[in-house]
């Protein structure tokens, strides 16, 4: 399998993006604010199995807007009611953010933005990408290089949908390639709103999740269908270093499990940021389970760390990378790991 086809396909105009299925198909229920939500995942199930049927298609036209209640409506009617006991991610808060509780990530029922523009520094296949830069964050990595936005979710503007889509429509026209939303999991609910207007508007892009993959079972299962590309950080191979440099719990266990629903699912962009002194109990372990697990994914193994933000109270971290941990990281990603 050559990784990203069908992103390519995607962007070159020749297939629809799995956003423009979902929302043309039907859902043959009634739904509204009085559903259980049990009832709503159980209409969701169901009309994924239809998405399947319909991928294989891959019909990229639509004869007329839908008449009726959608996929994609149903998709945003399940991530309003998770707002009201929050679970987009997997620290599963419970907070209902629609009444002002705040969560781990501090993020209420108004997602902001931070910034937007054409972005020509990501991978060879995404560039030049629509790259929307959401405020807040699910971790507190300690040397995070973008902190202040992650750490300040009031920073920049308040996500309008109708607005911002409009903008989107722009940047699209100007040739980039992609949409691409980083650090999306708390705005679930905003980003499917945008996505319906997207669709609503016609517009064929693909849709790029730049996640830490740390989001809940249920939130992958409103991205299936969704998203195109999970660009996705592998940050650590063991719970104890996830724990001491991003404050998240359970870390292997919840990205590992999302790594490969979406590998059943999309198709994946995965990055490896090499840590300074962690080649051995991270970057070793990451290509080895992903080499036995999700084969065949595009790797990119990343060495342009250097100690930011909160960097300076972690000696061990407090430095760039060293030549022979370039060479040595370089060396396994080749051989697989396996010794």
């Amino acid at each position: 399998m050559t990784p990203l086809t069908n992103y390519h396909s995607v962007s070159s105009g020749t297939a629809p993006a799995r956003f423009l299925t979902t929302s043309g198909i039907l859902i043959p229920a009634d739904f509204d604010s009085e559903t259980s939500l049990a009832d709503l995942w159980s209409l969701h199930d169901d009309a994924m199995a239809t998405f399947d049927r319909s991928e294989r298609t891959k019909e990229l036209e639509r004869t007329k807007e839908p008449e009726g209640k959608t996929l994609l409506d149903l998709k945003i009617k399940i991530a309003d009611r998770m707002l009201e006991n929050c679970h987009f991610c997997d620290r599963r808060c419970g907070v209902n953010r629609r009444k002002g509780e705040l969560g781990y990530c501090r993020i209420g029922a108004v997602s902001r933005y931070a910034s937007e523009f054409l972005h020509y520094g990501e991978e060879p296949e995404l560039v030049p990408s629509h790259t929307i830069f959401l405020s807040g964050c699910t971790f507190s990595c300690v040397y995070c290089q973008n902190w202040e936005i992650s750490t300040n979710p009031d920073l920049g503007v308040p996500v309008l949908p109708e607005d911002l889509a409009r903008i989107m429509v722009v940047n699209h026209s100007l040739g980039a390639r992609n949409l691409n939303f980083v650090t999306p999991t708390p705005h679930l609910h905003s980003v499917l709103r945008i996505l319906r207007i997207l669709a609503r508007m016609g517009v064929n892009t693909p849709i790029v999740w730049n996640s830490n993959m740390y989001h809940s079972e249920e939130a992958a299962k409103l991205l299936s269908g969704v998203v195109d590309v999970y660009l996705g950080d592998f940050k650590y191979g063991n719970d104890e270093c996830a724990k001491r440099y991003s404050d998240a719990d359970h870390y292997m266990a919840t990205v590992t499990r999302n790594f490969l629903c979406a590998y059943d699912d999309s198709e994946i962009l995965l990055r490896q940021l090499v840590l300074p002194g962690h080649v051995e109990c991270c970057t070793a372990p990451i290509i080895e389970w992903v080499s036995e697990h999700i084969p065949d994914v595009r790797f990119h193994l990343m060495f342009q760390y250097r100690p930011a933000h909160l960097a300076h109270r972690y000696p061990e971290i407090n430095r760039t990378l060293s030549e022979g941990e370039r060479e040595l990281a370089t060396r396994l990603a080749g051989e697989g790991v396996r010794r």
